[in-house]
């Protein structure tokens, strides 16, 4: 086998990712915390599920995967404010049998938000997205009449 045909199947494995996984994913946040759950926390790479075949360098998958994360979180953090806290809206109306109320309580216990930003991005893009979602969250806590953040859930 010659070398290039691990590095084909390599960019066919992240084109399908891209077109089965991330494509059917309506809203940027939600390919945020899509990508953020391939993370491992304990090694920093990058798994996917479907990238299992021993031809392949999970290495480089995890390199591509990564990414394509920071990518789409550059991406984010340049949006405006009026365009994150649409999508976001988006996402939340995509999940079913959710309370709107719990959810948003949830988020500002629990911070998952923070979880979502790539290892490799510090400093001010960073703090931007925190700063950013945490207004959107307190836009969100008006509008679905969250009084405050539940300490006893």
């Amino acid at each position: 086998m010659t070398r290039a045909a691990p590095e084909r199947r390599q960019h066919h494995l992240i084109q399908d990712f891209w077109r089965r996984d991330l494509a059917q994913i309506e809203t940027s946040y939600g390919r945020l915390v899509y990508l953020a759950g391939l993370c491992n926390p304990d090694t920093g790479r990058y798994e996917h599920y479907a990238v299992s075949d021993t031809s392949v360098d999970l290495l480089s998958v995890s390199r591509s995967l990564k990414r394509i994360h920071e990518s789409i979180f550059t991406e984010w953090v340049n949006h405006s404010l009026e365009r994150k806290m649409a999508d976001i809206e988006r996402y939340i109306a995509g999940i079913d049998q959710c309370d709107r109320t719990e959810l948003i309580d949830a988020w500002l216990r629990l911070t998952p938000y923070k979880n979502l930003v790539p290892g490799a991005i510090q400093g001010p893009e960073r703090q931007k997205h925190i700063s950013d979602f945490e207004a959107i969250l307190g836009l969100l806590k008006n509008v679905y009449g969250v009084a405050s953040p539940n300490s006893a859930a």
